[in-house]
Formats: C-alpha cells, structure tokens, sequence
C-alpha cells in the first residue's frame, strides 16, 4: 500500500508494523551459505575455561545434539577467548601466576532444546532483562552469563547481516547511478549539436522535457546496440558510428548515429518500402480472410491460424527440419473503438501516445528513425523503426523485446492500415541474444463510422524465442493470450472509452456523484490515469526494475524492488520499496474484480482499514461497464481519518483494482477543479487474469449472468511503500520484513473471506 512508513496514519497501525510478527527474520531470507553455517555453529556454543574440544571427531560427536537454526546466519561472536570460565565469571581463586597465564578454553554447545527456547524468547524480547535470563537459566540448565552471551552474539549476528545486506543494496544503487550519471553526461555533452535534435530552450518547456527524455533513452538504446556490434566484431571499438562525433563530414565512420540509423544499417530507403508495401498486402489479407486461413473454435469462439494455409498462401518456406526453435503467435480480433479516425492514426505515429494508450503492456517504447515523414496532416505514407519493450503486469513473465518498422497508409477514403514488420537486415546487425522477438506482418485496418465510431481489425503474428515462463503463466502466455490481439484490442477500447468519458459534458448525475463541477470530474479522472500508469510502469520485469526473490510468511514468491525518487512531485520524495507477489486463485476474475473493488467489502483484506467501515464519497464513471470507474473513499478510525482514490477498471482481458492515500486538503482542491499533477501519490493495487484454461461452460443458457466456466484467477498484489523521507537513506531490512507481511496478512485474509484457503 501506498502509505509513508516514516509516518503511520494511526497509532494502531503503528503498533501493527511494530508487532513482534515483524521482528526480523534476516538470515531465513538472505542467506549467506558458507558464513551461514560458520555463524551457526558459533552462536550455539558458549567459551568455557578447561581443556579443548576440537577436532573433527568433536564436532562430529555432537552434531546429532545441535539444531541450526535458520536465523542463525551471520558473523561468529569476537568476545576475547580468556575472559570468563565455564561459569561465565572471572576467576579470582587461583594464585598470581595463574592469572598471567593465558587460560585455555574450551566450546560447550547448547543442545536443541535450549537453542529452541532461546529463541522462541529471543523472538518475543531481542533484550530479556534480569529476571528473565535468571528464568530461562534455571529452566534450560545454563549460567546466567551463557544466557547473556548468547543474546549478545545473536543480536551482534543480526546486525553484522543486515549491515552487509545493506552494503550490497547501496553498491548495486551506486552501480546504477553511475551508469545513468555516465549516459547523462554523454547527453549533456550532446546538446549543443544541431544534428543529434535535442530540444531547443526557446520552445515550450514540458514539451521539450517529454522531447528530451526520448532522445536520452533513444541515446541509451543506441548506445547498447553498438556496444554488442562491436562486441561481435562488426566495428572495431571506438569506430563505430554511434561513438563518432557529430561532424559534418561525408565519411561514414564520422557519420552521427542519427542518420546512421536513418540509414537502417545500409538498407536502402526503395528495398524498406517494398519489404512494407508487401507487408501491408499480407495484412490486408490475414485481416479479411474467412476459412480456410482462419478457422473459428467452437468452444472458445477464437479465431485459430491454419498456419499450413498461410505457408501456402503467402508463398513461406519451411525450412526448419528438426523441432522449431521459435514459437509462432498469431491471434485476430474484431471491434468498434470510440475514437475519431485521424486521433487514433496519430496515437500509432507518436510514440508517447502510443506508450499513454496502451500503459499496461508497454514498458518502455522509442522511435529509432523516420524513414519517410508521410504527406497531409495523417502522415499518410509515413514509415519509421521502432524498438518497444512489452510486458505483463508481473514481474513473473520475462519482457519481449522487439525492433520493428511501421507504416501508416490510406487504403479508401474512410480506410487506413497501420502495419508493423520486422526487417531481416536491421537484425543482422543486432546480437542474436536480444532479438528475441519479430513481428511478421502486423497491426490493424481501421474503419472509419459515424459518430465518432470506428471499426478495427487487429492482427498480431509474432515469431518469438522460446523460453522459460512460470507455471503459473504458461498456459496464458504459450496460448498467445498474453501478448496477442484480443489483449491490444481490450486494452485500445478500455483507453479510447475513457477519453470519451473525460471529454463528456453530459454525464447522468448518477455517474458522477460526489464532485459539482465538470472541472472537478476531470480534474480527479486525470489524476486517477496518472495513478494507474504510474502503477504500471511499478509492475513488470522491465530492465527498469531489479526485482530480488524472498519467500513470504505463506509460501508465495515475493519479489522486492527499491528506487529513489530525488525530483518528481507525481510521487512521495524519497526510497520508495515495491513488493509484488502472484497468486493463483480458485475463483472467477469476475467474482475477485467485484470483491475487492468493492468498497463495503474492503475492511475484509485492507490492514489499514482496521476492520473499520469504508465509505464513498465520490463515485466517477469512466466507461459503460459498472466496474470501470474512479471512486474516492473514506476511513473513520477513532484517531483519524484517512481518503483513498481508488480506479478499477476491466475489460475481456485483463481486470485491475489500483489506490492510493492521498492527503484530505489537497485532494479537496482537486475536486474543485484544481490541478493534480503536483499532488503526490504512490499506488498500490492489483491485477487479475483468468488463468487461460478455456473449458466448456457448466451450464447452457441465454442468460449472461448464469453462464460459468471452470478455471480460477492469477491475481498479482503490489504494495508500494516509502521507506525514509531520505532520498540518501539506506533501505531498512525492517521495511522488506513490513511489506513482506502486509502482503502475507493481505492475500491470507483475500483466500478467508473468498473461502479458498486450500486454493
């Protein structure tokens, strides 16, 4: 959850993060094999004045009679070896010469019943006072001292780990600062060149900003490219045009990257337009062929590939002898959008837009070259390479990465094609290990309607790598449900439906309570979409994110992700910690959407809510769908109170539930029509997936709202929590143990009131 850990809400909620259930648990989830076992052994025995026991045949003697515990893990004890006896006291009986004599010692190892209660009480109190160690002592058969030292060189063990967990963190976030700083500095030295177009200082600041930031990751991603071609012996270091300067001279090894790229690796402009104008015909047909090219299941209503059809159709040889080592994807959808024509080209064209418009399945997107820039205000003819990076809303599926040229043509006067293809000779040039996705051709035909209405048909066929994905999302991903058609279509009507309700001026009353005026109404709608795309870009396994693995307090995957926000006033200043863990459910996506979206129910799994009721205060529609809408709720404790904005939102693929605290004043201002990129926000939330077994329905019937399948939910939680105020603060271990539980309380209390504990 979104909450400021510096600072709880509540008193009580205070006392839950400083529960002994979150006592640290440091060892269990970062373990350090070899100093592990070392400091086990150490921590389970006391040094004792006498004659030695070492050896192996020792150590071997007592090994059935010591238990190491799993937070046993860290340093050895550093106390001086002469200076207590078996007794732990000094001794003062013998004589002089005694004294000066170093004393011998020798180990006494705790059995496992001992090491069990100390720390079952070292759980509960980390510092046991007298009376408890006298206690202890007497049940266990131990001095008050081993007692002592033993606490001691726990607490000292503890420490010594998370300090050099710490220290690990802080040089993985200093390798990452360096790096930036480096490629900053790289653009910095850059901008005054006309020819690499960085944004001039006369024109509009946020526009230049938004400009300037594609042309830093255009930078990075260039960079990276020529640093795998030299690699691979295509340019000697240092000579290839990506680290040339930017002269003006003709030679190409001083040509900018700019028009290197521009050039497609050689690549003739007449060799690009012919690959795309036959792309754009294979499109047209893979679009409007019927059987046999396409055949309709009849149990799932999908549109199946015959891909010995299309090899024939389109004239492709199989080359392949032994088992393929790519898998094809190709998946086609049909659906009438709310946009007008000439918006939705654009949104294809630009490549922020097309980012905005599609926030949950795009990581990261850049335009690499213009080719040809098209004529009229649609850019009809327009051609340009693109790299995108696509991802699922969980950091459990690998990202795809993918080099393509898109095309923009006019086909009849109401019709247009968009087509995306890879080109063979860009990725010649590219190490084969990152090219692990192409496009064959695809993209969609768009129809314009009346009224703002158009009619698209969107085909996607992809060629990818095979690799490894999590049991729990193979059936979805190696179905081409995760990155196929019916995916970008559900996510383009989810989008354009949103805008229409954004633009709206007749609104019913009952789709929009809680705000007088429509400034408000956009006010908090844009401040809503900002918060989902912000939880996005927090979610996946993009290479924005190192996501490190721990086990939570239920068995489940969890995996933690830090960063530090320095300038953006969108989100908290600060080290922010994202926790995210996937789930899979034996309930419909349905049944879980419209629980936890609903704010009578929330109580049930909401630990900030502490059983207390929630209530709405304003209640937004953004979409015909009675689960697509913007909510503002409230919490009453005896302390205080506490508003949430909540936006759910749900389509054929994918349903999300995402929120955020948000201050009581400043959210006020909003609602009178204020502006709310200045209001910080840190979302929290979750996606739901069906878990893509498609089976046939239990029952047959017209009524929609009896009609069932088997099969459950993949329901990914994120909380996003800010750990220090600091932005120079070091990641608490306290904080990753905090998050580790709210999400073990949260999916334990989501199983409970859906009755799926065994799921």
């Amino acid at each position: 959850m979104g909450v400021d850990m510096s600072n709880p809400p509540n008193s009580r909620t205070k006392d839950f993060f400083a529960s002994p259930a979150l006592s640290l648990s440091l060892a269990g989830i970062f373990r350090d094999g070899a100093t592990a076992a070392a400091a086990a052994a150490a921590a389970n025995m006391d040094v004792e004045e006498g004659d030695e026991e070492s050896g192996a045949g020792g150590s071997r003697r007592d090994e059935q009679t010591v238990e190491i515990s799993s937070e046993n893990s860290g340093l050895a004890r550093s106390r001086s070896d002469d200076d207590f006896d078996d007794d732990g006291e000094h001794d003062d009986d013998g004589d002089g010469d005694k004294n000066k004599k170093k004393k011998r010692k020798k180990y006494h190892r705790h059995t496992a019943e001992q090491i069990r209660e100390m720390e079952a009480l070292f759980k509960e109190s980390p510092h046991p006072d007298e009376k408890q160690r006298q206690q202890l002592s007497k049940q266990l058969g131990l001095a008050p001292r081993q007692v002592k030292f033993w606490f001691q060189n726990r607490r000292t063990q503890i420490k010594t780990i998370q300090e050099r967990h710490e220290n690990s963190l802080l040089k993985t976030e200093m390798d990452k600062l360096r790096e930036e700083n480096k490629n900053l500095r790289e653009t910095i030295k850059k901008a005054c060149c006309p020819n690499c177009g960085f944004a001039n200082s006369n024109r509009d600041s946020s526009v230049a900003t938004e400009e300037q930031q594609l042309r830093i990751e255009n930078a990075r991603l260039k960079t990276e490219i020529e640093k795998l071609r030299a690699t691979v012996g295509k340019y000697p270091p240092g000579t290839s045009p990506t680290t040339s300067s930017c002269s003006a001279g003709n030679d190409q090894e001083n040509r900018n990257s700019l028009d290197f790229y521009t050039g497609i690796f050689g690549l003739e402009q007449s060799r690009i337009t012919e690959i795309v104008n036959k792309a754009m015909e294979e499109l047209k047909k893979m679009a409007t062929a019927e059987e046999p090219l396409w055949i309709r299941s009849i149990e799932t209503s999908r549109e199946i590939l015959n891909y010995d059809e299309y090899m024939r159709e389109f004239s492709v040889e199989n080359s392949s002898t032994g088992p393929p080592k790519r898998s094809i994807e190709a998946s086609r959808e049909t659906g009438v959008i709310f946009v007008d024509l000439p918006r939705l080209v654009q949104s294809f064209l630009d490549v922020n837009q097309w980012k905005e418009m599609f926030p949950c399945m795009i990581s990261k997107a850049a335009t690499i070259a213009v080719i040809c820039n098209g004529e009229g205000p649609n850019r009809n003819g327009a051609i340009q390479l693109m790299f995108a990076e696509l991802q699922m809303l969980t950091p459990m599926v690998p990202t795809r990465e993918v080099y393509f040229v898109r095309s923009c043509k006019q086909l009849s006067a109401d019709q247009w094609a968009i087509v995306d293809v890879s080109v063979d000779k860009v990725e010649d040039n590219i190490d084969a290990s990152i090219v692990k996705c192409r496009k064959r051709p695809s993209g969609c035909i768009i129809e314009d309607k009346s009224n703002g209405h158009c009619k698209v048909i969107w085909v996607e066929h992809l060629e990818c790598q095979k690799g490894t994905v999590h049991t729990m999302y193979r059936t979805i991903v190696n179905s081409g449900l995760a990155f196929g058609a019916r995916h970008w279509m559900a996510t383009l009507q989810l989008q354009c439906e949103r805008l229409v309700f954004f633009m709206a001026t007749n609104v019913p009353s009952k789709d929009s309570s809680g705000v007088a005026t429509l400034a408000g109404r956009k006010s908090i709608l844009k401040l809503a979409q900002r918060m989902t795309w912000s939880f996005c870009r927090a979610l996946g396994a993009s290479s924005y994110h190192t996501w490190n693995k721990v086990s939570s307090k239920t068995g489940d995957d969890i995996r933690v992700a830090s960063r530090k926000n320095l300038n953006d006033p969108g989100e908290p200043l600060g080290v922010i910690l994202c926790a995210v863990s996937s789930v899979w459910l034996p309930v419909s996506h349905h049944v879980l959407f419209d629980f936890l979206r609903d704010e009578a129910r929330r109580n049930e799994w909401d630990i900030m809510s502490n059983g207390g009721p929630v209530q709405s205060i304003v209640n937004l529609a953004k979409g015909q769908d009675r689960g697509n809408a913007v909510t503002i709720q409230t919490m009453k404790s005896k302390e205080n109170s506490m508003w949430i904005i909540q936006d759910s939102c749900t389509n054929a693929y994918e349903s999300m539930v995402i929120y955020a605290p948000v201050d009581i004043t400043g959210m006020q201002s909003v609602m009178t029509g204020c502006d709310a990129s200045n209001i910080a926000i840190l979302p929290s939330g979750f996606s739901i997936l069906p878990d893509g077994i498609e089976s046939r329905p239990l029952v047959i019937t017209s009524r929609q709202e009896e009609k069932s399948t088997e099969g459950g939910s993949l329901l990914t939680i994120a909380f996003q929590i800010l750990t220090s105020n600091s932005p120079t603060a070091k990641l608490s271990m306290e904080s990753v143990e905090s998050v580790n539980t709210l999400i073990s309380c949260t999916l334990r209390s989501i199983k409970t009131s859906l009755q799926c504990e065994d799921g």
